[in-house]
């Protein structure tokens, strides 16, 4: 299975922030904002990442990740000229997904929880159809949200109703069989000049080929579309790494325990961050190591 992280927008809600950088670089906490997503997928195991992103954001995401081969992963980078739409993504990576099925997550949503890397590297053994994620929010209008029948199946999806049908909203990780590229290259535009992600997950309700998984109350989803929002997550990620005396989305240390990346390499790459808390949370991962 290969991963596209969808970096790309103007991020309007949050200028002046995003006037001269991209959203996705932010920081969250102590971290990147790309790197949450960027996490998820490599807990999935997926090593063939194309990240997508404005024209003027590329070339920083290159000065960031280079190759990824530091890292274990193959990325490649693609440009979305304008936002038209997270569907969008299936039909500039065409290429890239060629005829393997693919997950895609939006850059600036964080997933954290017990149990999350079993189930997404369940979800990247996908054979056929789609997998979409619900999560019970406070105001689903602003979401994808999800309709239930009266013996809790999905049974519709409704793009930012106002008068939402239940509290589930669709969140920014999807997984698809390869035909989600044909499925996005039919869609036509909505009234809001975009390929709606929903109309992809309604093309495969409609084929009975849509599963749907709903995280629990203990689990946290977090997008950082605004102020509020990207605040909230940095406080969040900041209380959880400082009781339990972990990282969340540590991309180095995932790299290395998925077996991609030495002792040795995680030391070197432990050295160039070491004046920082971050460095030196992956120097205590190194602890003990008496050759490389």
């Amino acid at each position: 299975m290969k991963g596209i992280i969808l970096a790309g927008g103007l991020g309007s809600r949050l200028y002046p922030l995003t006037f001269c950088t991209s959203k996705q670089l932010l920081p969250v906490y102590d971290k990147p904002m790309i790197y949450y997503p960027l996490a998820v997928l490599m807990q999935a195991h997926i090593r063939d990442i194309l990240i997508i992103s404005m024209p003027c954001d590329l070339v920083r995401f290159k000065a960031l990740f280079g190759d990824g081969s530091h890292l274990g992963l193959n990325l490649s980078f693609a440009v979305q000229e304008k936002p038209h739409g997270i569907a969008e993504a299936f039909i500039i990576g065409a290429s890239f997904i060629g005829t393997s099925n693919v997950a895609l997550i939006l850059g600036d949503n964080i997933f954290y929880g017990h149990h999350l890397r079993e189930l997404l590297k369940r979800c990247s053994t996908l054979e056929e159809g789609a997998i979409i994620f619900g999560y019970q929010v406070r105001n689903p209008k602003r979401y994808g949200v999800i309709a239930f029948d009266g013996k809790g199946h999905l049974i519709d999806i409704i793009e930012k109703p106002t008068n939402p049908p239940s509290s589930y909203a669709v969140t920014g990780l999807y997984f698809y069989d390869q035909s989600v590229i044909e499925i996005a290259h039919s869609l036509k535009p909505s009234s809001r000049h975009e390929l709606e992600i929903t109309d992809i997950n309604k093309a495969y309700l409609k084929k009975k080929n849509l599963r749907l998984c709903l995280f629990d109350p203990g689990f946290a989803w977090l997008d950082m579309g605004t102020f509020e929002a990207l605040h909230q997550a940095s406080n969040y990620v900041q209380t959880i790494q400082e009781r339990q005396g972990i990282q969340i989305s540590c991309i180095e240390e995932i790299a290395f325990e998925n077996g991609w990346i030495s002792q040795k390499e995680l030391f070197h790459l432990a050295e160039k961050q070491e004046k920082s808390s971050y460095g030196t949370y992956l120097k205590k991962l190194c602890v003990g190591i008496k050759t490389f």
